[in-house]
Parts: C-alpha cells; structure tokens; sequence
C-alpha cells in the first residue's frame, strides 16, 4: 500500500490569478508558480474535515480553510497590519498546539497563520 508524503498542491479558483499570486507572493512569500515552486519547511500538517455547519471558517458558503505555519507569528501580524491587511485573533483559538491568527486575500479567501507550540513538540 501507498503512503500519502506530503500535500503536492493546493488549487483553487480566482476572479483574477494572476493578481492573487502576486498577493500571495508579496505578503505571504509564496512563490508565483509561474516562475517557480514554492518549496515549503518540513512539520506538522493537518487534515481535518469539519462538520458542514462549522462556524470556523467564516462564510457559509466557504468549503475551506488554508493553514500556513509561520515560525514568528508576532512579526507576521506586525508585517501584514503595516502593509494594511486586517488581522483577527481570538484567545479561543490558541490552544497547547499554538497560536493562531486569521486574514483573507483579496478575494475574501480566509488564511489562518500558526506558529506551533515547542512544547507540543510541534514547532
């Protein structure tokens, strides 16, 4: 039997690609993949399905979520709010796994930052 190893690629669709990319680019440091493949730091990923009424995601109508593990969160939240990008905490969200922060891209798409806790051994 086959092992999954990794997440290969994360497609979704945009009113405008190649605007979105640069978005992603400038503040986020996620390479446009028309010049290059972003290649990521080895950890933790999770995939977990939530129940269809979830209130987490934000909009009913979104089907996901994207987590993007930073190793600073501070100077993360610090960076986006100077370059005018809205920055939502919440103390429920942090747990003994992390802190999380949340912003959306220019298209309304939601974007959770973690940096993962040392001492759930998850950094």
């Amino acid at each position: 039997m086959f092992t999954v190893t990794g997440i290969g690629g994360f497609f979704f669709r945009a009113k405008d690609p190649q605007a979105l990319a640069a978005w992603y680019e400038k503040h986020l440091g996620i390479s446009d993949i028309s010049r290059t493949v972003w290649k990521q730091q080895a950890g933790p990923t999770i995939l977990a399905p939530f129940s269809q009424d979830t209130e987490y995601f934000g909009r009913p109508e979104q089907q996901w979520l994207i987590n993007l593990r930073v190793d600073d969160l501070d100077a993360a939240m610090s960076d986006l709010k100077a370059a005018g990008i809205a920055v939502e905490t919440r103390e429920e969200w942090d747990s003994e796994v992390g802190r999380f922060c949340r912003i959306h891209d220019p298209e309304g798409n939601p974007i959770e930052l973690w940096q993962p806790s040392d001492a759930a051994g998850l950094a």
